[in-house]
């Protein structure tokens, strides 16, 4: 099979019916062979019925729906298990992101051989303030720090090698740094693909203003878990015997101080008077709770099996 287009969403009923038939038009005009896999994230709406229609329609449709919202990094890390495509393609489910798109992305892929290609929305039909700025300061910041050169780190239009998303695991809200994590998994081939971003044409988006607050958190939690998830260990226990030495060597500056006073006849304040001696006390016991946050942190990294398990209410197709 070509491709495989996983598409997450979320009370999009009005906008399915559409994107189907353009996918769809999409695909049969460029020979490909394909399939569509459709994550109801737990809508409250009738788009679990539309996907059951579509499907009678369409046979290359795949539906899985969640029992309950549990967030479009669930939703991705579903599909991409079920996924049997060469190429996966994800996209939004609002129209927001042309399926016209896709022929050039496979493309990408397979002669150009990314192992991942992210959309730019170079000119955004979104608020300028609420989404344009802060998309941009937070694309930069992660520029920065995880050095891959994206414009758009969270474009929803991506194109990925099969074995990209087999090898990666998304949780939580890391769907924002799909890119990042890939690096991380060695895949260093990232290209980048200007991309048309319509206007939304039907319902409302689905994120809030709490989304600035877990950008930079989100950012955060990917930069540590790539680089010291398997190994948390080498985080805080580096930063364990930093501490404790720094502690250690501060205790036996005091005590040689005093010694070498006492052998010259000087005047000399107990060790244990003075306040310098508990700051050294203090670090010296950061530095052992840093120590056992790192053994705790080894103990919880072999034994998260269980952290991608969801309640998958329905499927449709194999």
């Amino acid at each position: 099979m070509d491709i495989s287009v996983v598409v997450p969403l979320l009370n999009e009923e009005e906008s399915l019916p559409e994107l189907v038939e353009w996918i769809d038009r999409v695909m049969v005009s460029g020979h490909f062979s394909y399939e569509l896999i459709l994550i109801d994230d737990g809508s409250s709406d009738d788009s679990w019925n539309v996907i059951e229609a579509l499907s009678l329609r369409f046979k290359t449709i795949r539906g899985i729906k969640f029992r309950r919202n549990y967030g479009k990094s669930a939703a991705l890390y579903v599909g991409f298990a079920a996924t049997k495509g060469d190429v996966v393609i994800t996209m939004d489910a609002d129209l927001q992101d042309s399926p016209d798109e896709i022929p050039e992305l496979f493309r990408m892929i397979k002669e150009d051989k990314f192992d991942l290609v992210s959309g730019w929305k170079k000119k955004r039909h979104d608020p300028i303030f609420s989404k344009n700025i802060p998309s941009k300061f937070y694309n930069w910041i992660t520029r920065r720090i995880s050095g891959i050169k994206l414009h758009d780190m969270n474009c929803g239009l991506k194109a990925y090698q099969s074995r990209v998303i087999k090898s990666i695991e998304v949780y939580g809200e890391m769907h924002r740094y799909i890119p990042v994590l890939a690096k991380w998994a060695g895949y260093r081939k990232i290209g980048e693909k200007v991309v048309i971003h319509g206007e939304r044409k039907y319902g409302v988006t689905k994120f809030g203003l709490e989304r600035f607050i877990r950008g930079p958190l989100d950012l955060l939690s990917v930069t540590f878990i790539t680089r010291f998830g398997k190994k948390p260990m080498h985080f805080f226990g580096s930063l364990g015997m930093l501490m404790f030495a720094s502690g250690g060597l501060i205790t036996i500056w005091m005590i040689i101080a005093k010694l070498m006073a006492q052998y010259s006849h000087l005047k000399y304040r107990p060790v244990t008077n003075q306040p310098l001696f508990y700051i050294a006390l203090v670090i010296v016991i950061i530095g052992v709770q840093f120590f056992m946050a790192g053994f705790i942190g080894e103990l919880v990294s072999r034994s998260s099996t269980e952290r991608n398990q969801y309640l998958i209410d329905k499927e449709i197709g194999s």
